[in-house]
Order: structure tokens, then C-alpha cells, then sequence
């Protein structure tokens, strides 16, 4: 089973380069993020035409998310929980059935720009960063619910975390920034160490590695790029785990998303 993760930063904008890829790279299960469209206005039934069954969790321009697979999708769940106030689009679960079921989730974890800093130099935790922290606490306690019944399941997509610094072409303009503070990372890490397996990192050591390339200064040509955009997988799917990479040529391409696509191979 192929199962890739792709944002696409807005889907009436990338429907010709999404649409291309599917055909191209032909994935059983696309995970999408910032779709930025409302569930009524998805185009369901070109990606129904294709052979997908579909679901999403949508957001008026801003956000959203959604799963195209071709098996049965079963008990779908929209949103993340542990805060019910939180009207962002951002989480979509749901079981992928074939010969075993895979739990899904896709996730377009919050930015968490602009931070600020006290006197001292220190992020505070509050506003965009504050919000990109409790989601990502949030998030943790999925882990762990999900872990709890030793199940196949993976977490995928825009996590807006930069691991390390041999993710980014240039760590040093990223110090200050949300997806690479200490904070951001070791709530990632966390994640981690509840038992998941990076799918890239097991796959592919080397560095100079990246699944996004801002639009801005020529990045792409220059190859100034970060690797934000992950697969971490349970036990379970780790065990099935036979490879992983990364779609950079689509970033090349007419009128591409600022990232690229992501896939795993799953003995499922």
C-alpha cells in the first residue's frame, strides 16, 4: 500500500498539479493539507472519478484537510481532541481497510509564527505559539490513545517542525523561528518517544533532504529548502514500513505547491 502526504496549498489552485501527480505517482492513499475549501465545495467527484473514496474536514480559505483512498474508509473522525473551542481545520483520522486496517491521520499542524520573546530572549508561550504548542500537546495525547490499542496506525503531514538542523538548508535563519525552536522540536520528540519510527529518517540518513521550498528569493533554485512535512508510524506500521521518499521534481513543475509530496510503502 502507497500512502503519500501532500500539501497542496490550495486545492482550485493545484488541481491541474495534483491531479497530474495522482496519476502519475499513483498512491492507494493521499493525505492532503491546506486544501482551503469547505467540505461543499471540494471537488469530490473528480477525485470519485479517479477511483478514490473521499473525505475531508474543510475550512473557508484558510486550513483544511483531507484523505482520498482508494479502499474503504471507515470511522472517520474530524478534528483533534482535547479542545472543543478550536474551530481550525487541521485533523482528519480515519481507518484505511484493505487486507488490514491502517489508522490515518492527517494533520496540518499550526505554524506558530510570529513568537515573541521576553527580555530575556526567551519564546513566550502565548498567541500563534502558544496555540501551535497546546495543539501539539494535544496531538501527543492521540499518540497515546492510539498506541494504548497496539494497532497499525501513522500520523502524517505538515508538521511544521523542522527536527534538526541538517533539515534545513540554512539552519541559522531559523533559530528564531517557530518550526525550528528547542520547544517545537522537543514537543516533537516527544511524539517520538512515545515509540514512533521517523518512516524518512529510517529510510534516508543524508542530509539535504527537504519536502518544502518557500516561493520567495528564488528557494527552489537555489535549493533553500526545509524538511517540515512527516511520516511517524507506530510499532505496528513500522513493522510493515518497505520504503519512503520524497516527490522533489514535482516542485519544478507549472504553478507547483511551496511543498513537495511524501510517501511510504507499506507491506499492507
Amino acid at each position: 500500500m502507497k500512502i503519500a502526504s501532500f500539501n497542496i496549498a490550495g486545492i482550485k489552485a493545484r488541481m491541474p498539479a495534483l491531479t497530474a501527480w495522482l496519476e502519475e505517482a499513483k498512491p492507494d492513499v493521499a493525505i492532503l493539507q491546506e486544501v482551503k475549501s469547505v467540505d461543499e465545495n471540494f471537488p469530490r467527484e473528480h477525485f470519485e472519478n479517479m477511483g478514490y473514496n473521499v473525505e475531508t474536514h474543510g475550512q473557508k480559505s484558510f486550513n483544511g484537510v483531507a484523505i482520498l483512498s482508494k479502499y474503504p474508509l471507515e470511522d472517520v473522525m474530524c478534528g483533534l481532541p482535547g479542545d472543543d473551542s478550536d474551530e481550525q481545520a487541521r485533523y482528519i483520522e480515519a481507518n484505511v481497510v484493505n487486507e488490514r486496517a491502517v489508522r490515518v491521520c492527517g494533520l496540518y499542524l499550526p505554524n506558530g509564527n510570529p513568537v515573541e520573546f521576553d527580555a530575556e530572549g526567551a519564546p513566550i508561550h502565548d498567541g500563534k505559539y502558544g496555540y501551535k504548542l497546546g495543539w501539539m500537546a494535544r496531538l501527543h495525547a492521540r499518540a497515546e490513545e492510539l498506541m494504548a490499542a497496539e494497532e497499525p496506525f501513522l500520523m502524517a503531514g505538515d508538521y511544521n517542525v523542522i527536527p534538526q538542523a541538517e533539515d534545513a538548508a540554512r539552519p541559522e535563519a531559523w533559530t528564531k523561528d517557530a518550526l525550528a525552536l528547542p520547544d517545537s522540536r522537543n514537543a516533537y520528540r516527544k511524539l517520538m518517544n512515545l515509540g514512533l519510527t521517523e518512516a524518512f529518517r529510517n529510510r534516508n540518513p543524508a542530509p539535504e533532504q527537504y519536502t518544502f521550498w518557500d516561493f520567495q528569493r528564488g528557494a527552489w533554485n537555489r535549493n533553500d529548502g526545509i524538511r517540515i512535512d512527516h511520516f511517524l508510524l507506530s510499532p505496528e506500521c513500522a513493522d510493515l514500513l518497505k520504503d519512503c521518499q520524497i516527490d522533489k521534481e514535482i516542485r519544478g513543475r507549472e504553478k507547483p505547491s511551496d511543498h513537495v509530496p511524501i510517501w511510504i510503502e507499506l507491506a499492507a
